[in-house]
Protein backbone atom coordinates (compact mmCIF):
# COMPACT_ATOMS: atom_id res chain seq x y z
CA UNK A 1 0.00 0.00 0.00
CA UNK A 2 1.33 3.23 -0.87
CA UNK A 3 2.05 6.14 1.52
CA UNK A 4 -0.07 9.43 1.54
CA UNK A 5 3.66 10.73 0.55
CA UNK A 6 4.25 9.12 -2.36
CA UNK A 7 0.35 9.27 -3.88
CA UNK A 8 0.58 13.06 -3.53
CA UNK A 9 4.82 12.84 -5.39
CA UNK A 10 2.93 10.32 -8.20
CA UNK A 11 -0.44 12.58 -8.39
CA UNK A 12 2.32 15.38 -9.04
CA UNK A 13 3.96 13.61 -11.90
CA UNK A 14 0.97 13.15 -13.39
CA UNK A 15 0.34 17.36 -12.88
CA UNK A 16 2.61 19.60 -13.49
CA UNK A 17 -0.08 22.46 -11.95
CA UNK A 18 0.62 20.47 -8.64
CA UNK A 19 4.09 20.25 -8.35
CA UNK A 20 4.08 24.00 -9.48
CA UNK A 21 1.55 24.73 -6.76
CA UNK A 22 3.52 22.73 -4.41
CA UNK A 23 6.43 24.07 -5.06
CA UNK A 24 4.98 28.06 -4.89
CA UNK A 25 3.36 27.05 -1.43
CA UNK A 26 6.33 26.47 0.08
CA UNK A 27 8.14 29.26 -1.06
CA UNK A 28 5.87 31.65 -0.44
CA UNK A 29 5.35 30.36 3.09
CA UNK A 30 8.86 31.07 3.48
CA UNK A 31 9.85 34.05 1.80
CA UNK A 32 6.15 35.56 1.32
CA UNK A 33 4.40 36.17 -1.99
CA UNK A 34 5.75 39.31 -3.13
CA UNK A 35 9.58 38.25 -2.77
CA UNK A 36 9.10 35.38 -4.72
CA UNK A 37 9.58 35.28 -8.39
CA UNK A 38 8.18 33.15 -11.42
CA UNK A 39 11.96 31.94 -11.67
CA UNK A 40 12.45 30.70 -8.53
CA UNK A 41 9.22 28.35 -8.40
CA UNK A 42 10.04 26.94 -11.90
CA UNK A 43 13.84 26.62 -11.07
CA UNK A 44 12.20 24.14 -7.35
CA UNK A 45 10.08 22.26 -9.91
CA UNK A 46 12.83 21.46 -12.21
CA UNK A 47 11.65 23.57 -15.12
CA UNK A 48 12.67 26.14 -17.39
CA UNK A 49 10.90 29.52 -16.49
CA UNK A 50 9.21 29.83 -19.93
CA UNK A 51 7.71 26.40 -18.95
CA UNK A 52 5.98 27.44 -16.00
CA UNK A 53 3.81 30.17 -17.68
CA UNK A 54 2.43 27.63 -19.88
CA UNK A 55 0.51 26.33 -16.61
CA UNK A 56 -0.05 30.09 -15.00
CA UNK A 57 0.25 32.59 -16.84
CA UNK A 58 1.31 34.92 -13.98
CA UNK A 59 2.21 34.63 -10.48
CA UNK A 60 -1.15 35.62 -9.57
CA UNK A 61 -2.67 33.10 -11.13
CA UNK A 62 -0.82 31.14 -9.05
CA UNK A 63 -2.11 32.92 -5.75
CA UNK A 64 -5.65 32.10 -7.25
CA UNK A 65 -4.94 28.50 -7.69
CA UNK A 66 -3.31 28.23 -4.41
CA UNK A 67 -6.42 30.36 -2.56
CA UNK A 68 -9.26 28.07 -4.81
CA UNK A 69 -8.03 24.85 -3.21
CA UNK A 70 -7.71 26.68 0.24
CA UNK A 71 -11.26 26.98 -0.71
CA UNK A 72 -12.23 24.03 -1.66
CA UNK A 73 -11.29 22.36 1.63
CA UNK A 74 -12.87 24.94 3.72
CA UNK A 75 -16.09 24.23 1.71
CA UNK A 76 -16.34 20.51 2.01
CA UNK A 77 -16.49 21.00 5.71
CA UNK A 78 -19.34 23.63 5.15
CA UNK A 79 -21.17 20.87 2.97
CA UNK A 80 -20.43 18.25 5.93
CA UNK A 81 -21.95 20.38 8.27
CA UNK A 82 -24.95 21.84 6.33
CA UNK A 83 -25.72 17.81 5.43
CA UNK A 84 -25.47 16.49 9.45
CA UNK A 85 -28.84 15.39 10.25
CA UNK A 86 -28.01 15.84 13.70
CA UNK A 87 -27.63 19.59 13.88
CA UNK A 88 -30.18 22.00 13.94
CA UNK A 89 -30.35 25.17 11.89
CA UNK A 90 -29.23 27.00 14.07
CA UNK A 91 -26.46 25.16 15.33
CA UNK A 92 -25.59 24.64 11.75
CA UNK A 93 -25.41 28.25 10.83
CA UNK A 94 -23.09 28.89 14.28
CA UNK A 95 -20.75 26.01 13.28
CA UNK A 96 -20.42 27.47 9.94
CA UNK A 97 -19.23 30.29 11.15
CA UNK A 98 -17.33 29.24 13.77
CA UNK A 99 -15.25 26.45 11.79
CA UNK A 100 -14.78 29.69 9.61
CA UNK A 101 -13.25 31.68 11.55
CA UNK A 102 -11.11 29.31 13.61
CA UNK A 103 -9.59 27.85 10.47
CA UNK A 104 -8.59 31.29 8.63
CA UNK A 105 -7.36 32.60 12.03
CA UNK A 106 -5.16 29.69 12.43
CA UNK A 107 -4.36 30.02 8.93
CA UNK A 108 -3.15 33.19 9.14
CA UNK A 109 -1.54 32.91 12.62
CA UNK A 110 0.99 29.69 11.95
CA UNK A 111 1.64 31.17 8.26
CA UNK A 112 1.93 35.40 8.20
CA UNK A 113 3.57 35.72 4.75
CA UNK A 114 -0.07 34.41 3.78
CA UNK A 115 -1.34 38.11 4.56
CA UNK A 116 0.39 39.36 1.40
CA UNK A 117 -1.26 36.35 -1.58
CA UNK A 118 -4.96 37.50 0.21
CA UNK A 119 -3.92 41.23 0.04
CA UNK A 120 -2.66 41.14 -3.62
CA UNK A 121 -6.01 38.60 -4.24
CA UNK A 122 -7.90 41.40 -3.05
CA UNK A 123 -6.30 43.93 -5.64
CA UNK A 124 -5.59 41.85 -8.52
CA UNK A 125 -8.42 39.05 -8.16
CA UNK A 126 -12.00 41.06 -6.95
CA UNK A 127 -13.99 38.78 -9.20
CA UNK A 128 -12.79 35.51 -7.91
CA UNK A 129 -13.38 37.04 -4.47
CA UNK A 130 -17.16 37.90 -5.47
CA UNK A 131 -17.10 34.88 -6.73
CA UNK A 132 -15.86 33.01 -3.44
CA UNK A 133 -19.05 35.39 -1.70
CA UNK A 134 -21.64 34.14 -3.84
CA UNK A 135 -20.79 30.40 -3.45
CA UNK A 136 -20.57 30.92 0.19
CA UNK A 137 -23.75 33.06 0.03
CA UNK A 138 -25.55 30.35 -1.21
CA UNK A 139 -24.67 27.53 1.47
CA UNK A 140 -26.14 30.17 3.65
CA UNK A 141 -29.20 29.98 1.89
CA UNK A 142 -29.05 26.48 1.87
CA UNK A 143 -28.99 26.50 6.03
CA UNK A 144 -31.23 29.65 6.07
CA UNK A 145 -33.86 27.92 3.77
CA UNK A 146 -33.67 24.46 5.98
CA UNK A 147 -34.18 27.12 9.22
CA UNK A 148 -37.41 28.31 7.37
CA UNK A 149 -39.22 25.25 6.70
CA UNK A 150 -38.26 23.67 10.01
CA UNK A 151 -39.98 27.04 11.42
CA UNK A 152 -37.06 27.76 13.52
CA UNK A 153 -36.27 30.80 11.55
CA UNK A 154 -38.81 33.60 10.21
CA UNK A 155 -36.18 35.07 7.13
CA UNK A 156 -36.70 39.51 7.44
CA UNK A 157 -36.51 39.60 3.51
CA UNK A 158 -36.32 37.43 0.60
CA UNK A 159 -33.61 34.30 1.18
CA UNK A 160 -31.00 35.49 -0.84
CA UNK A 161 -31.09 39.16 0.66
CA UNK A 162 -31.34 37.64 4.25
CA UNK A 163 -28.22 35.41 3.19
CA UNK A 164 -26.29 38.68 1.94
CA UNK A 165 -27.22 40.94 5.41
CA UNK A 166 -26.16 37.60 7.69
CA UNK A 167 -22.68 37.24 5.61
CA UNK A 168 -22.49 40.72 5.69
CA UNK A 169 -22.51 40.96 9.49
CA UNK A 170 -19.98 38.21 9.92
CA UNK A 171 -17.55 39.72 7.43
CA UNK A 172 -15.31 40.56 10.16
CA UNK A 173 -15.19 37.20 10.86
CA UNK A 174 -13.68 36.15 7.25
CA UNK A 175 -10.20 36.67 7.68
CA UNK A 176 -10.04 38.45 11.14
CA UNK A 177 -5.85 39.59 10.88
CA UNK A 178 -7.28 41.65 7.81
CA UNK A 179 -9.70 43.98 10.30
CA UNK A 180 -8.24 43.82 13.66
CA UNK A 181 -5.50 42.69 16.00
CA UNK A 182 -7.60 40.84 18.24
CA UNK A 183 -6.60 37.71 19.41
CA UNK A 184 -9.04 34.45 18.65
CA UNK A 185 -9.76 33.79 22.62
CA UNK A 186 -11.39 37.24 22.48
CA UNK A 187 -12.97 36.98 18.75
CA UNK A 188 -14.81 33.69 19.49
CA UNK A 189 -17.19 35.43 22.04
CA UNK A 190 -17.56 38.19 19.69
CA UNK A 191 -18.40 36.15 17.41
CA UNK A 192 -20.96 34.51 19.45
CA UNK A 193 -22.62 37.88 20.33
CA UNK A 194 -23.24 38.83 16.66
CA UNK A 195 -24.63 35.45 15.93
CA UNK A 196 -26.88 35.92 19.15
CA UNK A 197 -27.86 39.55 17.33
CA UNK A 198 -28.60 37.58 14.07
CA UNK A 199 -30.73 34.82 15.84
CA UNK A 200 -32.72 37.35 16.99
CA UNK A 201 -33.63 38.59 13.97
CA UNK A 202 -34.29 35.02 12.55
CA UNK A 203 -36.50 34.16 15.22
CA UNK A 204 -40.33 32.54 14.33
CA UNK A 205 -42.53 34.94 16.36
CA UNK A 206 -44.67 32.13 18.34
Amino acid sequence: MSSPQSTDKAAEKADPRATILRAAADRILHYGYNKTTMSEIAADCGMSAGNIYRFYPSKADIAEAMTREYTSHTHAVFNDIIRDAGRSPSRKLRDFFAFRLERTFRTFEQNPKLMELAEIMARERPDYLAEERAQERILIEKILDEGRTTGDFALPAALTITADLVQCAMMKFRIPQLWTTEQLDALIPEMEGVLSLVFTGLSARR
